[in-house]
């Protein structure tokens, strides 16, 4: 099984409508909401129906979806370092203009203050992390001029990556590597301005992206050397906290990396999945 690019996101929620409206203010299109379909169902292993609002963020996509059996919350003392960590990173032009709106809609920080600048050993990026209302982590991230060409115009653009926290850097690249995305210039990152962003005290941090050969999106897996995080329980698929990176590959299925963050392929060619 190959992953050949990341199709989009999927985060189930509790009340989507009431969470769509949290994303359309930080700068989400919303759509409307519909059926999933019977045979994903059966792919996810859960009984009853569902259903998804599809949003996009430029060209990427992410689905808020509900299922009639519903699953746990998202975990209420998870730090991230842990293992139950997964973020979707939304660039922007203006973190600080992104963040306020992002408070206005509701965000609870994970990040100390305001957005902090990294130093260069980390990307000179400005960066802050929030959760959703209903706990999903999320970043925005400020790019310095003219050093991302994947990314431009004004406001919250797109997704570049979703970050993964990892218990084994080694076990995850080999993983990702044998599913087809290639490796990019990893970094130990650590300091006040990373303690600030992770909300830690002395976190030291192995970044690791994995790229696939279609991007942006990417993966970044986040393997901590300190605080060591708390193990990932195997989640259920309506677990609030199951966010699905969905991929475009040679197969339909669904699988886990070895810390069980789950990963749905789709051999479709639609326009949106």
């Amino acid at each position: 099984m190959i992953f050949r690019a990341i199709a989009g996101f999927r985060l189930v929620a509790s009340d989507p409508a009431r969470l769509a409206a949290f994303y359309r203010a930080i700068g989400f299109d919303v759509g409307e909401a519909a059926p999933i379909p019977a045979a994903e169902m059966e792919l996810l292993g859960l009984p009853g129906a569902g259903s998804r609002i599809a949003m996009s963020l430029g060209q990427s996509c992410v689905d808020l979806e509900r299922f009639d059996l519903p699953g746990d919350p998202y975990p209420d003392d998870a730090a991230s370092c842990d293992l139950v960590f997964q973020h979707l990173a939304l660039v922007t032009d203006d973190a600080e203009a992104a963040w306020r709106r992002a408070c206005e809609a509701g965000a609870t920080p994970i990040s100390r203050g305001r957005p902090v600048t990294l130093p260069q050993s980390a990307g000179r990026v400005a960066a802050v992390k929030f959760r959703d209302p209903e706990g999903h982590p999320l970043e925005f991230l400020q790019f310095p001029p003219g050093d991302n060409p994947d990314w431009k115009g004004s406001g919250v653009i797109g997704i570049d990556h979703s970050a993964i926290s990892v218990s084994d850097v080694a076990a995850s690249r080999r993983f990702y590597a044998q599913h087809g995305l290639s490796e990019a210039d990893a970094t130990v990152n650590h300091g006040p301005t990373q303690d600030a962003l992770d909300g830690l005290d002395r976190a030291e941090v192995d970044v690791v992206p994995m790229i696939p050969a279609d991007r942006p999106p990417h993966v970044e897996m986040l393997g901590y050397r300190h605080p060591i995080g708390r193990a990932l329980r195997p989640l259920s698929p309506n677990d609030i906290a199951a966010t699905r990176i969905v991929w475009r590959s040679d197969s339909n299925g669904l699988i886990r990396d070895p810390d069980g963050h789950l990963h749905q392929l789709t051999r479709s060619i639609a326009s949106r999945y």
